[in-house]
This record gives C-alpha cells, sequence and structure tokens, in this order.
C-alpha cells in the first residue's frame, strides 16, 4: 500500500517540531492520531523511520531519507495545486519569495507596487534570509522562487536574469582614496577593510571583484589578501557597514542598487566606481528545477526587471 500525502505531511511536520504533540498541533489532528499515521506510514514502508526509545523523536537513516524524498514530493504536490488553480491567471493565490538582504529593502519597494497593480490576485509572501537557507527552503518546497545575487552554485535550480548590479568601493569623505575618479583594487589591501559577517554572499563577491597582477606575475584578489593579513571588521548590515565607514573606521565594497536608494546619503562616505572589469553581481529569480511555478518566476523576473 502507498503512502498517504497526510502521513507524509506527518512525518514532515514531526522533523520539524521533534515531538509528536507539537506535530499534531501543527497538523490540527490529536496526537494519538498523528502517532497513527506515522505508525501506518512505517508499516507500509516495512520499516522503522522513528527512533522513540530516547526521550525525544529522533529520524532513522531511513527516516531522514523518506523525510527528504517527501518533501519533494509534498512540494509538487503544492506546485500542482497551484498551477491548476492559477492555470488561466498567472501569479495568482499566494507566492512565496524568498529575497537576501543585501537585495530586498532596495530592489522591493520599488517593484511591489507595481506588482499589486499588475497582479491584483497575487497573494505575495516575503522571506528575508541569506542565501544558503533561502536555497535550501526552495528545495525542500517551502519556497516558490528566490531573488539571489549570482555568482552561486545553481545545481537543481533554474533562473532567469533581472539585472546587473555594480559593486562600488566606499570611504570615508576626507579618505585619501576618495579624491580619485575610480579606485583600484590593489589599493584598497593596505586598508582596514569592513564587510558583511561570514554568510552574506555579497561579502564573497565583494572580495572576488578585485584582484590584480603581484609583482610576481600571478593573480591576486582581495578575497586571499584578507585570508592571510587578516580580514578587518565584519557588519551584521548594510546599514551598519555603511555608519562605521561614514565613522573613519575604514573602508568597504557596496553595492550600485544600495547607493541609487540613499543608503550612503545621511552618512559621510564617498563612493567611487572600481577599476576592475568584474565588479558586478547578477542579480536572478531562482526556482526548483521542473517547478509547475517555472512560468510565474519568469514572469515574476521580467516584472522585477521592468
Amino acid at each position: 500500500m502507498l503512502p498517504t500525502l497526510r502521513q507524509l505531511q506527518y512525518l514532515k511536520l514531526l522533523a520539524e517540531h521533534k515531538s509528536f504533540n507539537g506535530a499534531a498541533e501543527a497538523a490540527f489532528v490529536s496526537q494519538p492520531a498523528l502517532s497513527s499515521g506515522i505508525a501506518e506510514l512505517e508499516k507500509n514502508l516495512g520499516t522503522r523511520l522513528v527512533d522513540r526509545s530516547r526521550g525525544q523523536v529522533i529520524l532513522t537513516a531511513v527516516g531522514e531519507e523518506t523525510l527528504k524524498r517527501s518533501e519533494d514530493i509534498l512540494a509538487r504536490t503544492e506546485d500542482l495545486v497551484e498551477a491548476a488553480r492559477g492555470a488561466n491567471r498567472p501569479l495568482t493565490g499566494r507566492f512565496r519569495l524568498g529575497v537576501i538582504p543585501t537585495i530586498a529593502p532596495f530592489l522591493l519597494p520599488k517593484t511591489l507596487l507595481k506588482l499589486r497593480r499588475d497582479f491584483p490576485d497575487l497573494r505575495l509572501f516575503l522571506r528575508e534570509d541569506q542565501t544558503s537557507r533561502l536555497i535550501a527552503s526552495l528545495k525542500s518546497g517551502a519556497l516558490d522562487a528566490a531573488v539571489i545575487a549570482l555568482p552561486y552554485d545553481l545545481s537543481g535550480l533554474d533562473s532567469a536574469f533581472i539585472l546587473k548590479d555594480e559593486i562600488l568601493a566606499a570611504t570615508p569623505s576626507n579618505h585619501r582614496l576618495a579624491i580619485n575618479d575610480r579606485i583600484s583594487p590593489e589599493d584598497l589591501k593596505g586598508e582596514e577593510l569592513i564587510l558583511l559577517e561570514d554568510g552574506h554572499c555579497l561579502r564573497d563577491h565583494a572580495l572576488a571583484a578585485c584582484s590584480w597582477t603581484s609583482p610576481t606575475g600571478t593573480s591576486e584578489n582581495l578575497s586571499t589578501y584578507t585570508a592571510n593579513h587578516g580580514g578587518g571588521f565584519a557588519a551584521t548590515s548594510l546599514n551598519t557597514l555603511v555608519q562605521m565607514v561614514g565613522s573613519g573606521l575604514g573602508v568597504s565594497l557596496v553595492p550600485a542598487m544600495a547607493v541609487e536608494s540613499g543608503l550612503v546619503k545621511a552618512a559621510d562616505v564617498s563612493v567611487r566606481p572600481l577599476a576592475s572589469d568584474h565588479a558586478f553581481r547578477d542579480i536572478v529569480v531562482v526556482w526548483r528545477a521542473g517547478s509547475s511555478r517555472a512560468p510565474e518566476a519568469r514572469l515574476l523576473a521580467e516584472s522585477l526587471k521592468s
């Protein structure tokens, strides 16, 4: 006998809440009903999925694999339902969109009103988080699409381009480099560098954008240089980062879309282009490969692009 979707939902909730009571509450059923559903699932599969002997709920190895496959099945089922409901009307009903923090406050305010006007029946649920967690939620079915920055590993995902975002150098207004029209990446290697903390992909994009040829003729970049000479300060957000630069604590690298949105206006900060051919990041919409929401994700990318 095949497992039911309800049984797979029980397993997913059990893994999330780590208790039968919590999972039952989330499923709006009694605890015995949920326990019975899990037991029936184990009977159908002919193996134990949950270890109940340690005073807490722990999935067995087979349970973990079953959970992984269940999440994919449930995500595709939700895709099926949403696609059927909006077959003749794209971007209607619920659409769960993830956005990284270095994009959300600068891109979304310009586009949400347009989306509401163009798609009045769209119920857009937004989640702001770091790229790795958004991708995990995308693959598990918790999100329909996400707006992230490339380069990033897109295995198992499809994408649609929105825009190219330049990475700029930011210094205190009275800094010696502020008099230049453009700043060479090599000029930054002797400066106190302020970047976002680990986990923000903009940190990696910014470091990779700064490369030069060493005296020995080999290629170097700011990423390897900071690894060998100390990484400077780390900020938790772009707002904090800009305030630190304006206070004279160091220099940094910031995205053009943030500057254009007025991020540095209130701070004593000078912004200059980098003398680099690859000082940019590509902003894209990504979704699960094969998702039935793909046409809507592409339509969303076109709307964000315009």
